[in-house]
């Protein structure tokens, strides 16, 4: 695909948990309207390049730079006006609330140069999500795991950010929870909602993917396009033996 200028640039990302240090440079491009995914087992820096960028766990060193602007140390409130969505991996949804409170509480109006096919109101997650409608009284603590999922990303959603980040969101999920849901991160591709994605599973992430970044210990092993490793199955094996 010919890409567009990019809207992310991660520079020499370094973090660290107290001394732990998680990150050694970890450096990808974002570019508008793409699926962007990073790949990976499980404690190779996946979810802490995700908290790096969302300020979460800030960087001790690198750039985090969002449509021109550095915002690396931003608080998290403060990247989340900026037009990003985080989808985190633990879910966090206020058990107590019913789906459309869940949905409410999140609401934010549009942004000035909304895309992705205009403005997300509960009608519009609701016709993404049919489950979600049919489940709208009911407590977010009463749902499976599949429809908490879901309702994480509605939520998300509903803030009408530029960029979803979507973490592990295949993680735990049944096979046909996850074939729906790898369906509804595809129809907001479609749609031109622009997306970075961090997985394990391989298949999930080659399906969605136009570009991938392979995670190795906190540094970046391989980038390219989605379509390479998809066809070469042997460097696919080299690459992703998870």
């Amino acid at each position: 695909m010919s890409l567009t200028p990019a809207v992310l640039e991660v520079r020499d990302l370094q973090t660290a948990y107290g001394l732990s240090r998680v990150l050694f440079g970890v450096s990808i491009e974002v570019h508008a309207g793409e699926c962007v995914c990073l790949i990976g087992r499980n404690g190779v820096g996946k979810t802490t390049t995700m908290r790096s960028i969302m300020g979460l766990t800030p960087p001790q060193a690198g750039r985090v730079v969002w449509k021109s602007t550095d915002i690396t140390g931003w608080p998290p409130y403060r990247v989340a006006r900026a037009g990003l969505g985080f989808v985190p991996e633990d879910r966090r949804i206020f058990a107590d609330l019913t789906v459309w409170e869940n949905l409410d509480v999140a609401s934010r109006g549009p942004r000035r140069d909304a895309s992705a096919g205009g403005a997300w109101t509960i009608a519009r997650v609701y016709d993404l999500f049919p489950t979600l409608a049919e489940l709208t009284s009911r407590p977010g603590g009463f749902l499976s795991g599949g429809e908490q999922q879901m309702l994480t990303i509605a939520r998300t959603l509903m803030g009408n950010p530029e960029l979803l980040l979507l973490d592990e969101p295949s993680e735990g999920l049944a096979p046909l929870v996850v074939d729906h849901l790898r369906d509804q991160i595809a129809r907001l591709k479609h749609e031109g909602l622009t997306i970075l994605l961090a997985e394990q599973n391989v298949e999930f992430s080659l399906e969605l993917a136009d570009r991938v970044y392979v995670l190795e210990k906190g540094a970046i092993r391989f980038s390219g396009p989605a379509a390479r490793l998809r066809e070469d199955e042997a460097l696919r094996h080299e690459l992703l033996a998870l």
